[in-house]
């Protein structure tokens, strides 16, 4: 009997742009694929892309293509640094940005009929509290928000977080306290966050890293590698490191959470053949 096909999806937000998102979601990515997981990223941001640009890559296809019927996801994907995979965006492209939630959901649904196998899908999601972001957090079984300590930064990440718990269901929430000085800074960055959300909204947030503020960010990014790839002993790769750790702790649900999720068609479709087999 083969077992189910477990993917652990994790989209990584924030509401606003400039804290160091697509960052996160790479950084993370190789430090999980360093640990042995096969690790797929997601850019998101349907019509910024900036993934492929941050690691100097060259593609010929994008989302776009995807969408339009030109091609399948397997098609599009691209390799990166530690050997994690990446299914590119477009860049300035409006339609991209403007799509209906039927074409969201269409996205999602295409992983279902992907022919590589992962262990793990991080969604870089685009800034902002779009029908896009939300699309692709409801369909996400973790939410990682990146913060920083700024004051437009937990006001717009308190926005998202009210958005997702008050109007979909969304209501445990992951924190990352991204370029603080040290570990005290970013605990009382999430402390200002969870100030309001215990006062507002029915919610739990969970501070699972403090990435510091790292020189050696800013210089990999303008080498076009990853921190973790070109520093692996710099102060923000441990913390990687630490983070990746602990995402392999979360837990996988055992069935789908009410709504439409990344490859759970595949999963229901491999859950109902393993009950055939076994005759339950």
């Amino acid at each position: 009997m083969t077992q189910p096909k477990m993917i652990k999806v994790i989209a990584v937000t924030g509401g606003k742009g400039g804290v160091g998102k697509t960052n996160v979601s790479l950084n993370l990515a190789a430090a999980l694929a360093q640990q042995g997981k096969r690790t797929l990223v997601l850019d998101a941001d349907l019509g910024l892309a900036n993934v492929d640009v941050m690691l100097g890559l060259r593609v010929q296809k994008n989302l776009s293509h995807v969408l339009s019927g030109e091609c399948e996801l397997d098609d599009i994907i691209v390799h990166g640094p530690q050997g994690i995979s990446i299914i590119p965006a477009t860049s300035g492209s409006q339609s991209m940005v403007e799509l209906e939630p039927a074409q969201h959901a269409g996205l999602i649904r295409a992983f279902s009929e992907m022919r590589h196998d992962f262990d793990v899908l991080i969604v870089d999601t685009a800034a902002g509290i779009s029908d896009m972001v939300v699309s692709f957090a409801r369909a996400s079984q973790d939410v990682i928000a990146v913060v920083c300590d700024e004051p437009a930064s937990i006001t717009d990440a308190y926005a998202l977080i009210k958005l997702l718990s008050r109007e979909h269901g969304v209501f445990r929430i992951k924190v990352v306290a991204n370029m603080v000085r040290n570990l005290r800074e970013g605990q009382e960055l999430f402390a200002k966050l969870t100030r309001v959300t215990d006062r507002f909204l029915d919610v739990a947030l969970e501070l699972c890293a403090t990435i510091p503020f790292d020189e050696n960010v800013r210089r990999s990014v303008r080498k076009q590698k990853l921190i973790t790839d070109l520093f692996p002993q710099s102060p923000a790769s441990l913390a990687y490191k630490s983070l990746a750790n602990k995402v392999q702790s979360w837990p996988i649900p055992n069935q789908p959470g009410g709504h439409l999720e990344f490859f759970i068609e595949q999963l229901v479709d491999n859950r109902s053949n393993n009950r055939d087999v076994s005759g339950e």
